[in-house]
């Protein structure tokens, strides 16, 4: 299945000058939407995972089927407020300002192997940061995951040192 097919460019979004990748229609096409995240369990299906995060929203879009069907436990990543029980907090800056992830305190064992996983990796700000939080809650970063990567923004330059993996290049 070619899943280039669903990915819809959107220009000047959200600004003039941005090609936006839009991935509703991927996610709008149960088989396909089934295939990427078949794709990219299979990936880790036979590697060390204790259990898969993913900050807020998009990843968990991937990372929630990825855990059902590795039968692996899933780990929130938060914006601040947002879980209600005691939180680690990893801050960290944007091209546009600076934002927080959070995860509960008892959520990743000590050296548990985490998976991270999300929708797309484009400059790798929010998912160095998820890298940070899970090695400062106590685990271990088993590995990047996303259904696109955007090459021309050197994203996972940022994540040099740990392992990535993307279904689809761009």
């Amino acid at each position: 299945m070619d899943l280039r097919s669903y990915i819809r460019d959107v220009p000047d979004f959200p600004k003039p000058g941005i090609l936006f990748k839009d991935i509703t229609p991927l996610l709008a096409d149960p088989s396909a939407y089934a295939y990427a995240v078949a794709k990219l369990a299979a990936h880790y299906a036979t590697r060390p995972v204790d259990a898969i995060a993913a900050a807020e929203a998009r990843g968990f879009l991937f990372a929630a089927p990825m855990a059902l069907e590795l039968r692996k436990p899933l780990i929130p990543l938060r914006k601040p407020g947002k879980l209600p029980f005691q939180t680690h907090s990893y801050k960290y800056d944007l091209e546009y300002g600076s934002a927080e992830l959070q995860v509960h305190i008892d959520a990743i064992a000590p050296h548990a192997q985490v998976l991270l996983v999300d929708d797309v990796l484009a400059t790798g700000g929010t998912m160095a940061a998820a890298c940070k939080l899970v090695e400062q809650a106590g685990g271990k970063v088993a590995g990047c995951a996303f259904l696109l990567e955007l090459t021309h923004l050197q994203g996972r330059e940022r994540l040099a040192g740990y392992d990535c993996f993307s279904l689809i290049q761009c």
